[in-house]
């Protein structure tokens, strides 16, 4: 396997600039058994489910992570949030990282930024002050949105809702868990009505799950671990289902990483509580919960191309691409939608 074999052909003119109104993109079905492609709509995810399935939702919330700053001596310097170290500092990735310079301060909209600590390439321990509760972030902070979505006067108060899920409930994700996009409150209830349980989990989606593979060998590619909280009830449900030999839909390819880890770390059964998936999940992998998934279309050589092959065949799942591409389907994260089952 390598990375190469990720690759695929996409115009520019369907990477999604702007999200669909809620509930109303385009979805393709992928059979995985057979390669069967169909085309529908989102808002006939309902009717697509089993009653007894388990939808399995990731509810973290979008922080709003992207920061400018300007240099002490002039030029600006962009930092992007990855985790929270302790106290006031966090892990960032800063972009030039090479013109921080540490105990040089940056001038953010309202307070400073310290650097620290070079940590790795493009990344620093910064301290923010004040601290970046949610009231500094909201004055500081923009929403981070992908960079192949161009807004050359920075995000819009539009972007701040719409780049988040309406189940959104807590935690610092940097980016958002974006087939959980398509979901309005009036969709989530006909599910319900359809007879399919749901579960959330919180994946504190980082911007690692993003960047795409730049060695041949995926096997040497470094997938930065994310950390997620499975509540109790939620790991009560997806162990009652599993033993039941029930469906668990997935909704994103967090969903999928924190269920698949936790039954790997587990040994088959979900434990509620925080962990870290370190899981890279790419084709080979042997899936012990998930049954469908629900994705949105993505970058070629990401891991999350990856995972997706890995559930339903590398061939067949570039054929979906292709398929899509003909169709003038729109990709990335305010694009349409994938179901696999």
């Amino acid at each position: 396997m390598r990375t190469s074999d990720f690759e695929y052909h996409l115009p520019q003119g369907l990477i999604a600039q702007a999200a669909r109104p809620r509930g109303t993109s385009r979805l393709l079905v992928l059979r995985r058994e057979t390669g069967a492609v169909s085309l529908d709509r989102v808002s006939s995810l309902p009717a697509l489910l089993a009653p007894g399935d388990l939808l399995l939702l990731n509810d973290v919330k979008v922080i709003p992570a992207r920061i400018r700053s300007v240099r002490p001596g002039g030029g600006g310097a962009e930092l992007l949030l990855v985790r929270p170290l302790g106290g006031a500092e966090w892990e960032v990735m800063a972009r030039p990282a090479k013109r921080l310079r540490a105990g040089a301060p940056l001038a953010l909209a309202s307070g400073t930024a310290i650097p620290c600590e070079r940590l790795a390439e493009g990344t620093w321990r910064v301290e923010f002050v004040p601290p970046l509760d949610d009231a500094v972030l909201a004055v500081v902070g923009e929403v981070p949105l992908p960079p192949y979505i161009r807004r050359p006067d920075g995000p819009s108060e539009e972007d701040r809702g719409r780049y988040q899920t309406v189940y959104a409930r807590s935690g610092r994700a940097v980016a958002a868990p974006t087939a959980g996009l398509h979901f309005t409150p009036e969709l989530l209830a006909a599910v319900c009505d359809r007879g399919v349980e749901i579960a959330r989990v919180t994946l504190h989606v980082g911007p690692g799950t993003f960047r795409p593979v730049q060695v041949e060998d995926p096997r040497q590619h470094h997938l930065e671990p994310e950390d997620y909280e499975i509540p109790c009830d939620a790991a009560s449900a997806l162990n009652r289902a599993l033993a039941a030999g029930r469906r668990v839909v997935c909704v994103g390819t967090t969903a999928c990483r924190a269920l698949e880890h936790a039954l790997e770390i587990g040994g088959g059964s979900v434990r509620p509580g925080p962990a870290r998936a370190d899981l890279f999940i790419r084709p080979g992998h042997r899936f012990r919960g998930t049954g469908a998934l629900l994705t949105n279309f993505h970058l070629p050589r990401s891991t999350l191309l990856m995972l997706v092959a890995a559930f339903a065949g590398r061939e067949r799942v570039l054929a979906a691409y292709a398929s899509a591409v003909r169709e003038r389907f729109a990709f990335y994260s305010f694009g349409d939608a994938m179901l696999i089952v």
